[in-house]
């Protein structure tokens, strides 16, 4: 199992729009393409409050490539995301991770 780290930097006052297509968007686009996801989190101590951070769970790179794919190149993925980004860009920038765990790791 390979989990992708995922962390969006979103401009200033557009985290609750981020949070909002995350949760009426873009999780049943996940479940179409089966992406599967390990949890969410919002920063509340740290480096930014504008930050959403997820995990994503992969069998393998190749999966990764094929669904990954599949869901950004989907016609109502690139709708919807240009619908609730009308008023303007939501994040600024994303950082990402692919980690593998350790034989010693709670987490397989």
């Amino acid at each position: 199992m390979i989990h992708e780290l995922r962390i969006y930097h979103c401009m200033p006052g557009r985290l609750p729009d981020l949070l909002k297509r995350f949760e009426t968007v873009t999780l049943g686009l996940w479940d179409k393409h089966g992406i599967r996801q390990a949890g969410f989190w919002t920063t509340l101590v740290g480096e930014s409050n504008l930050d959403l951070t997820y995990l994503l769970a992969w069998e393998s790179l190749a999966e990764r490539e094929s669904k990954w794919t599949a869901f950004q190149s989907d016609p109502e993925w690139l709708a919807k995301r240009a619908e609730t980004e009308k008023n303007g860009q939501i994040v600024a920038s994303i950082s990402n991770q692919m980690l593998l765990p350790t034989t010693f790791s709670a987490v397989r």
